[in-house]
């Protein structure tokens, strides 16, 4: 080559050049760049500054996004308030900062449009990735991430159409599970108590579960208001204007407002009326009486996401869907009926 002249095909930057600086394996640096467990912290950080030091590009379609900010990602989350979204949030951040990612987090309030005027304000910062919360969004919202280069991931809610990546659980399916297991028990005349419909999707497609379970109707009260412990137990009290004799709650927040309205009224839980909640939140772990409930893999599904989100920056191509098993809390707040 001419002095002078640059070479039309310059040598990039991958796993290889980064593994020869760091001292280690090829698989070691894969293994740092998605996330996964097996590289120590102190590894991990010095493998992801040696990346950013020597220009690493990853393969494939990551290629495009090497014009971003590539250590930045957005995360969209309906609130902070919610136990569910706080365990998936500190399991999606570990991973991603383990990596050497920072994050930029905001809340919608389960407001589309909130949602996709912050995606709007987020695309200007030209992020690496970003994470949504469930799969009901703005109708603008498709079309706005097809022109920005950046992987995304919807979190909490699984479907088999993402807009490119999805980690989740069924709702309908999680919801039939724990109606079945009731409905076992003998139990008849089944109430729900939790918000609106149409307003958290996923709470409906819980009660379609729960209702695709018994035989007969499932009366459904809508809960107001910001307090989860004063609305399950308003809930509750005008549920049982309708003489249930159990009580099914969007969450085991709500659950506990049931139960403690109960105790006020004089009703034996689950002699007099029987009461399920959701998640198996840590406060359902505390309870004298603990909760019959339905386990969620909050956490897990924070970390799979965010190794998800890294597979993808690195050139990987993870699955499009991750569906994660619930695991049923049979509890004491249900019994067999006579």
């Amino acid at each position: 080559m001419p002095d002078g002249a640059s070479d039309p095909n310059p040598r990039r930057t991958g796993l290889r050049e980064v593994a020869k600086a760091a001292g280690v394996s090829m698989m070691t640096v894969s293994r740092a760049m998605r996330g996964v467990d097996g590289v120590s912290e102190s590894t991990r950080r010095r493998i992801a500054d040696l990346a950013q030091q020597m220009g690493y590009v990853p393969d494939g379609n990551a290629r495009a996004l090497a014009a971003t900010n590539s250590r930045l990602i957005g995360i969209s989350l309906p609130n902070l308030f919610n136990d569910v979204f706080a365990g998936i949030l500190d399991g999606m951040r570990r991973t991603l900062h383990g990596a050497g990612y920072s994050t930029v987090i905001d809340t919608t309030d389960y407001d589309p449009d909130r949602e996709l005027d912050w995606l709007q304000r987020m695309t200007i910062w030209r992020p690496a990735a970003v994470v949504l919360t469930g799969r009901d969004h703005h109708p603008e919202l498709a079309a706005l991430v097809a022109r920005a280069p950046m992987p995304v991931v919807e979190i909490w809610d699984a479907a088999a159409d993402p807009i490119d990546l999805c980690v989740g659980l069924d709702h309908r399916a999680a919801g039939r599970d724990l109606g079945r297991h009731v409905a076992s028990l003998g139990y008849r005349r089944p109430a729900f108590v939790g918000p609106p419909p149409g307003l958290d999707t996923r709470a409906d497609k819980r009660v379609a579960g729960i209702a695709a379970a018994f035989d007969a109707a499932l009366h459904r009260v809508a809960t107001t208001g910001d307090s989860a412990f004063g609305a399950g137990a308003a809930g509750f009290a005008r549920a049982m204007d309708h003489w249930p004799d159990v009580v099914f709650f969007h969450n085991d927040n709500t659950a506990f407002g049931g139960l403690m309205a109960a105790q006020k009224a004089g009703l034996d839980v689950p002699g007099d009326v029987g009461i399920a909640g959701f998640n198996a939140l840590d406060l359902s772990a505390i309870l004298p009486r603990p909760l019959t409930t339905m386990a969620t893999p909050r956490r897990q599904i924070g970390q799979v996401a965010a190794r998800h989100l890294l597979a993808r920056l690195n050139g990987i191509a993870p699955p499009a869907l991750t569906a994660l098993p619930c695991t049923l809390v049979p509890g004491a707040t249900t019994r067999r009926q006579d």
